[in-house]
This record gives C-alpha cells, structure tokens and sequence, in this order.
C-alpha cells in the first residue's frame, strides 16, 4: 500500500500541513488559492529512480533503457530542465509542448513527438529543431512527414506506433492499445507492418524502431510482459523481411499510483526487474540482437508529488435516503482545475490542511464552485464535522493531468503552481488574471 501524499508532507505540531518545509496557510497567503504545490524532491527523486532502476535493469541484460518524462502529465520550462538535469527524455504532443521543452533546456535530440493528429507546421518545426523521434501513427502521416523531410533536406528519424491488442489501465479512455480507437496501426491487421515497410522505403525517413502505449494506471505486470512478447515478435519478423533489426523499441508506460489511503501503486524497481526479464524471455523466444529500449512513466513522476490547495466556502449537510447524512464541502475550484472526477470518475482523497480538529469523521464531498451537479473533487471522504468555511483542504496525488487540463468554466482563473524544496516556495505558473480574459475577448 502506498500514500498519496509526496515525500515531504508532513503535520506540525499545531496539525497545519507542511510540504517541502513550506507551511500551506503561509503559501495560501503568498499565492492564494487553489494552488498546484508541487513537492520538488519527490517529483525529481521519481525521476531519478525511474532512470536508475530501468537502466540497471536492462544494463543486465547488456542493453539501455531511456526513460521519457511525459509532458502531458505537467509541465513548464523549470520542470523541463529538472528533467534534463536528472537525465530523462522528453515526450510532447504538440508544437506548444515542443516549444516549452525547448525553452526549458532539454535538447531538441532527446525529445519524442507524439500525436495521432500532427499539423504540417508541427512535423516541419520538429524537423528544423531536429527532435530525437517523431512518432508516426498514419500512413497518411509518414507520406506528409517524407515530403516534408525532403523538402527542408534532412532525414526525419521515426518510430511507428504499434496497437498490440494488449488491453490494460483503468478508464476506457485512457485505454489505449484496443482496436477501436484513434491511437497506432494495428498489429493485428497488419497494418503495423505495412507501416514499418512505408518508413524504410521512404527516403525522407529514418526508421528507428517501434513504439506502443497500452494504457494508464496499470499495477500488473502481465500486461506489460505480453505487450513486449508482441512487440518483439513484429520487430522479429520485419527483421527477417528486411534483413535489418530495428534499433530501438519503445515499451511505454502507464505506471499506476496511489490517490488514496487504500490504493496500491505499480512499485518502480519492481516493474523495472520485472519487465526487463520479461524482455530478455521474449527476445529468447523470437531471437534477434538486444535493440535500445526506451519507457514513458506517464503519471507516475508528477502525479504523487502534486497536491491542490483549497480554501472552503460553504458547508451543508444533505439528508441521503438511508437515514444518514452526507456533509457537503466546497471548495475555491473544481472541475476547472481537476477534470479526472467527472471525465474518468477519478478516486481522490482529501484532509484538513491548516489545522487539527479533534471533531468526529464525516461521510463528506468535496465540490466545487462550477454550474454542474458533477463539479465534484473528491466523491467520498471523511472530514472532520467541524470543517467550515475560511479552511484549508488539500487533495494529494493531484501533480498529473490538473493544471495541464485546467480550463476557465465560468470564467473563473486557473490557479497558479509552486514548487517547494528546503522551505523555499518557487512560482512555475502565475495564477490567471482578469485582465488574461479580457485579453481573450474582443471588444
């Protein structure tokens, strides 16, 4: 089992919550609320982990394993140089990704650049910075991506992405290697292979190997294991088709964690061992030389170094049909700074943050201030009776797909994001401003 809060999160004496030696009613009074606060040495400890644990695993093998930070799970050009600096890649999805990665310091060779749905204008700046790998998923892609390459005279390195069939992770919308959907080229159908055949016979095109994402939020292994076994198996037979091994494979990612008290998290050495020995089976099996591996932990950096500072507005308790009563608590935000609640029907927890409440535990939820019976942050959790308005609550886990997806329903401002380290707040985000609407809207 594991906790939902970051490595430094702590309670004082007074029961006031701290994290990375910051006191939340001191950064709520700096930079308001809500706010993304963001543990920095757990955020950069997950990465480094990641790193070390999967490239010693492979190591014994007599391989490498890349590791590629995910930016659509946060980010910002600070968080893209701790990335840098701690010796990941960088995976984006689209050009204004591209641009904060570069701007933050990661080199153009070590980022990936994923999407089912590139424009012309993002192929032709990935190919002018000269990105690492583009990771086709059309064949309407890699005819525009040769003509391109051609045209600017460079050759664009690629990587195909593979639908295995490997069903895994949690809601199906982050479900992403089952037939029906928009991600990858079927291996199923074929189509996968005919896609490897177009990018070695384009002359635009280096193919670099193949890639494949199965989902999100994922806590076996198994999954992992037959995703590899086919993967492996495809990169086999175009091997003995083409003559040649294809260099590098991609065995992305979705590592699960924890959002609340009771859940598990896929342990990072765990699967690191695990899957590399589930590799060095399959490559037993099909034969063929070692290629580079590379794996994108999705969430699984970000996620649990986050935690979202609320201040409560209003309390009320509703009758519920069974006798009981439920305490409704809500908060300065909501959907429009976490939409995992009522897009994925996300599991969060939450606590008081500036004090300690000797009050007995409530059945509560956590709402917020939106115009939609399903603004809600936390569904079920236990609060003390006496949470009132003018408290501070904060929902951990909350480092992934918060900020990133935030969005200004009802106008209201999206919140601003701190990291924390060694008692020491760092602005990584400005809060919107009333005058970032107006400039919105054209008067």
């Amino acid at each position: 089992m594991n906790s939902p809060w970051s490595l430094t999160a702590a309670r004082g004496e007074d029961g006031a919550l701290s994290v990375g030696g910051c006191d939340v009613r001191e950064l709520a009074g700096q930079f308001g609320t809500p706010l993304f606060v963001y543990d920095e040495d757990d955020m950069r400890g997950r990465a480094r982990e990641f790193r070390s644990a999967f490239g010693e695993a492979f190591a014994e093998h007599g391989t490498t394993c890349d590791v590629f930070y995910a930016s659509k799970a946060f980010l910002s050009s600070r968080v893209a140089s701790w990335m840098f600096e701690d010796g990941l890649s960088i995976d984006v999805a689209s050009g204004g990704e591209l641009e904060i990665a570069l701007r933050g310091g990661m080199p153009a060779s070590r980022i990936g650049l994923h999407g089912n749905n590139k424009s012309d204008a993002e192929l032709r700046r990935a190919l002018e910075v000269g990105v690492g790998r583009i990771v086709v998923d059309s064949f309407t892609e890699i005819e525009v991506l040769d003509a391109l390459a051609r045209e600017l005279g460079v050759t664009a390195p690629v990587m195909v992405r593979v639908t295995t069939g490997v069903h895994a992770g949690g809601h199906e919308y982050i479900a992403t290697s089952h037939e029906d959907q928009k991600f990858g080229l079927s291996l199923a159908t074929g189509a996968a292979f005919e896609a490897l055949t177009a990018c070695h016979d384009a002359p635009g095109l280096e193919l670099l190997g193949i890639h494949t994402h199965i989902g999100s939020q994922i806590l076996s292994v198994e999954a992992f294991r037959e995703s590899a076994e086919r993967m492996l198996g495809l990169r086999a037979a175009f091997s003995a088709y083409a003559g040649v091994d294809l260099p590098e494979v991609d065995l992305g990612g979705g590592y699960a964690i924890a959002y609340t008290e009771d859940a598990e998290g896929l342990p990072i050495a765990k699967a690191a061992r695990e899957i590399a020995g589930a590799v060095a089976s399959a490559l037993a099996n099909v034969g063929g030389a070692w290629p580079r591996f590379s794996i994108e932990p999705g969430r699984a950096i970000a996620g649990p170094a986050g935690l979202t500072l609320y201040r409560v507005g209003v309390v009320k308790h509703v009758a519920l049909e069974d006798g009981g009563s439920r305490q409704y608590v809500a908060v300065d935000g909501g959907m429009s700074d976490n939409m995992r609640t009522i897009t994925y029907g996300a599991e969060y927890t939450a606590a008081l943050a500036g004090r300690a409440s000797d009050a007995d535990a409530t059945l509560s939820r956590v709402v917020g201030k939106h115009c939609e019976s399903g603004d809600i942050v936390v569904r079920d959790v236990d609060l003390p009776g006496d949470t009132a308005r003018g408290d501070l609550l904060a929902v951990p886990a909350t480092g992934a797909y918060g900020r990133v997806m935030a969005h200004n329903y009802n106008a209201v401002l999206r919140p601003a994001v701190v990291a924390v380290k060694d008692g020491e707040a760092t602005l990584l985000i400005r809060r919107d401003t009333l005058d970032d609407l107006f400039s919105w809207d054209v008067w």
